[in-house]
């Protein structure tokens, strides 16, 4: 089973390519601490899906200089790429790497709200970088997810129609994105365990439901 002509695949990072959330949530809780805060159940809650500027916001307030913000964030990240180093191959989602090849052929783009250089870290140490034809992160965009422009510009770097892209969303915010750009959009249950407003939701790549419902889509013309 194939993917139809004019047809684009669209990829979140953290949550879709790997199964990175449970480690933001042990370096958000690390680096929190270092500030006198304990990291709440509702807090982590908040960083789904997000860029790092609004979490640095929701996490210390507004009141941090745009300076700051940016160097807290940046600091988290640091801690998460030394706690992922030599990690990524077991964080892969199960099934993505054969997923990508099965589908090497066909326009796919990465669309992230994560920082360039996790997006980095994460395609050269997996080895991903070369199914991908655009890399869009979140800081290459004015708004971030849950604004659709993410996705507009990854789908106007592959010379795709919105309506013909397919997006791999695990956040409620990266859906509603995906939504907003006028684009179908494929749940990974990795950390949510029921996406809405999603077209299908699997648990991983190797859910066979997806092969089928991808060979079934037809183009926009």
């Amino acid at each position: 089973m194939g993917l139809a002509a004019g047809l684009a695949l669209l990829f979140d990072m953290d949550g879709v390519l790997v199964d990175s959330n449970p480690l933001h949530r042990e370096a958000w809780t690390a680096f929190n601490r270092g500030y006198g805060i304990e990291t709440t159940e509702e807090m982590q809650q908040q960083m789904y899906g997000k860029r790092n500027d609004d979490i640095v916001r929701a996490f210390y307030g507004d009141h941090l200089p745009a300076e700051e913000v940016r160097e807290r964030g940046a600091a988290k990240e640091r801690l998460y790429r030394r706690m992922m180093d030599g990690r990524i191959e077991q964080m892969l989602v199960p099934g993505i790497r054969d997923f990508l090849e099965r589908y090497r052929d066909a326009p796919m783009a990465l669309a992230s709200n994560a920082e360039p250089l996790n997006v980095n870290f994460v395609l050269d140490q997996s080895g991903l970088r070369r199914y991908f034809r655009v890399v869009v992160d979140g800081h290459q965009v004015a708004h971030p997810k849950p604004f659709p422009d993410v996705y507009l510009r990854a789908a106007e770097g592959l010379g795709a129609v919105p309506a013909n892209c397919i997006v791999f969303e695990d956040s409620n915010s990266g859906v509603e994105a995906a939504r907003r750009a006028g684009m179908r959009v494929i749940g990974i249950c990795t950390t949510h365990d029921n996406l809405r407003a999603t077209d299908l939701n699997i648990d991983n790549f190797w859910n066979g439901s997806v092969t089928e419902w991808l060979a079934a889509q037809s183009r926009v013309l």
